[in-house]
């Protein structure tokens, strides 16, 4: 029987930031409006950290029982690694789709938008649909472009939507948008290039797989440059924007690392210093936004 400590392992906290950072800067977006709400704020946050969760159970289970997992350079899994029933996970990866979406409906009554219900539904299906089903489209690459949507532009926008319909059609919170976006998808693409050589030899064709090696690493030194920039754009309207800068000595340190060839176990701590920067970005440019 898995315990406690299992289930908090296959929930991989190392992902939740890209849950947090969207929120924040949405929510600071809302302040820089005048029009935040904290109950709205939270509740946001529950949904993409629910979401976030159910999307982290649904693969388990998904490359689980397709035997992607069965040899793996990262942390066991739960379904690949024999610590869970395959029917526990999927129902745990359910059950974090159902609070996520109990938490939307309440967000979205509050908000009066209800149109945002059928985005919420899109993103499930999405979460599913990323290595479940027949043909899963994380398998063919297009894993980047699921979290680029949803845990960039769908969470940031619609935390601040759901508290400021303003706030969320300024041109600097569709840049932060953009920013939690790409540095989501730079905590899945050095994800991915740990795994592309067991991932490569079971089929599952990830983004960083199509690349390879070099291009692939560079490809996620961009994905922590592009937000950088994009915060100092902000600056242009947002002064406070600038404190995306002190970021720039922990991007330089994971380029430096993931462009010296690291493998292994040694990106397994680039991918929670990718965390990091992700959560601290959201933190200080939702916090340049607001004042």
């Amino acid at each position: 029987m898995p315990t406690l400590s299992d289930w908090i392992a296959g929930a991989r906290l190392r992902t939740l930031p890209a849950a947090i950072a969207p929120v924040a800067v949405g929510t600071g977006a809302a302040v820089g409006a005048a029009a935040a709400s904290v109950p709205r704020a939270l509740l946001a946050l529950g949904v993409a950290v629910a979401l976030q969760i159910g999307v982290n159970y649904a693969n388990d289970y998904s490359d689980g029982v397709r035997g992607t997992d069965d040899v793996r350079t990262g942390p066991a899994r739960l379904t690949g690694g024999g610590i869970a029933a395959p029917e526990a996970v999927r129902g745990a990866a359910f059950a974090a789709f159902g609070v996520a979406g109990a938490l939307g409906l309440v967000l979205v009554m509050l908000a009066g938008a209800w149109w945002l219900l059928a985005v919420g539904v899109l993103a499930v299906l999405a979460a599913w649909y990323y290595t479940g089903g027949r043909r899963p489209y994380g398998y063919l690459g297009l894993g980047e472009v699921f979290v680029f949507v949803f845990f960039g532009l769908v969470a940031t926008l619609g935390t601040a939507y759901t508290q400021s319909p303003g706030a969320a059609q300024t041109w600097t919170v569709w840049a932060g948008a953009a920013g939690t976006g790409t540095l989501s998808c730079a905590l899945l693409m050095i994800n991915n290039v740990r795994d592309a050589r067991t991932d490569a030899g079971v089929g599952k064709r990830t983004l960083a797989v199509r690349l390879g090696d070099r291009r692939a690493r560079l490809a996620y030194v961009a994905m922590l440059v592009v937000p950088v920039l994009l915060g100092l754009a902000c600056a242009a309207v947002r002064p406070w924007s600038l404190l995306v800068l002190l970021l720039v000595p922990w991007v330089v340190r994971l380029a430096r690392v993931v462009l010296s060839g690291a493998v292994g176990r040694d990106l397994v701590a680039v991918l929670g210093g990718t965390g990091r920067v992700g959560l601290l970005y959201g933190l200080l440019l939702g916090a340049g936004l607001a004042l």
